[in-house]
């Protein structure tokens, strides 16, 4: 091993004890637990098979080397061998650059329209629909949790928990493709409302948030928290449950508020509630962590910046415009049907980037 990969071998030993914990079915009935190894097993798994990948290339370009030296024969095969070599070595160093530790949760997503009335509400429904389809595209599954809709059917508010399925690597978790989402999404087009033919501007939020788990990671002690019931209600707030099933938990310590109202049970909404403020505390207490290292986490810290303007979707030239990366394109049509995809890896490929370079640092 050469001195620059030496930082592996505490994770081949750190990945071999914790395949030894998962195959112990004592461990499995600790959820929470098994989550958590589940988690870094599949994190590290990525960087030994990028390790054995580049040991067994190098071995084979150093035997030719040496056989070289005794037989001509075996110089010709030695430039592909090195080239070979090289590849799996950028590929290991790729894989060691620190990645957020979040990257294999799943989320909570919550879209809010903004100024612009009954056409924000509208455009934060298709932002909804662009996110449930991208998700329906990698296979995740999606439950709304909560929503409050617009006379025109469109969103004033609405949160979505979305989930991928078994243990995914971190490259493949929903966390590191949707971070990247939040912030101020701008719309230009002509309003449904609009009897002019003017083109009008307007914009919605969204708020994605790593999903914390149920039991053991997040503590919230029940004194801590204020449960208000009271009775849901649907647009221009028509009456929409006639008992008191809606639930408004407040966070006495914090001052978060989470309200829930889309299911008929209060059980089902407290639920639901329970687990967004799980999501916030656990968002806040990173936050924090953040504040208290803000140079090594600094990519992070912007790209997720709710407050930011991060795209402009301009519909009379179907046109999608990422203001982070500069990415452009004029297929905004697709993009609203799920295509995110190449939006989002230029995200990745800007916030990579980064972090190479503060790694290099």
């Amino acid at each position: 091993m050469t001195e620059e990969f030496a930082v592996v071998e505490p994770m081949l030993a750190e990945h071999a004890e914790i395949e030894r914990e998962l195959a112990d079915p004592a461990v499995h009935g600790d959820q929470a637990k098994a989550r958590a190894l589940g988690r870094r097993y599949a994190e590290l798994g990525a960087v030994v098979a990028a390790y054995r990948a580049w040991r067994s290339a190098a071995d084979d370009a150093e035997a030719a080397r040496e056989l070289a030296e005794v037989d001509e024969s075996f110089a010709a095969e030695l430039p592909a061998l090195e080239a070979a070599a090289a590849q799996a070595s950028d590929a290991l160093r790729a894989r060691l650059i620190p990645r957020d530790p979040d990257d294999a949760r799943d989320v909570i997503l919550q879209v809010k329209a903004g100024e612009g009335g009954e056409e924000s509400a509208l455009f934060a429904g298709d932002l909804l629909r662009m996110y449930l389809r991208y998700a329906e595209r990698q296979g995740w599954s999606t439950q709304v949790l909560d929503s409050t809709e617009s006379d025109l059917g469109g969103y004033k508010d609405v949160s979505v928990a979305i989930k991928s399925r078994g243990t995914p690597e971190p490259a493949d978790g929903v966390w590191a493709h949707l971070k990247y989402e939040g912030g101020v999404h701008r719309v230009q087009r002509v309003p449904v409302t609009e009897s002019q033919g003017r083109i009008h501007t307007s914009a919605a939020g969204v708020l994605v948030l790593p999903e914390a788990e149920e039991t053991g990671e997040i503590e919230i002690d029940a004194n801590d928290l204020r449960i208000d019931v009271f009775r849901s209600s649907g647009p221009g707030g028509q009456s929409v449950n006639t008992t008191d099933s809606a639930v408004r938990i407040t966070h006495e310590p914090t001052g978060i508020v989470v309200s829930m109202q889309n299911e008929k049970s209060q059980l089902q909404n407290r639920e639901a509630a329970m687990r967004v403020l799980r999501a916030r505390l656990l968002a806040a207490q990173k936050e924090e962590a953040q504040a208290a290292a803000a140079e090594q986490r600094r990519s992070q810290v912007r790209t997720v910046d709710r407050s930011e303007r991060i795209r402009t979707y301009n519909f009379p030239e179907n046109r999608i415009a990422d203001h982070r990366t500069g990415y452009k394109s004029h297929n905004l049509d697709q993009v609203l049907d799920g295509d995110l995809g190449p939006v989002i890896a230029s995200a990745v490929t800007m916030d990579e980037a980064e972090r190479l370079s503060i790694s290099d640092d």
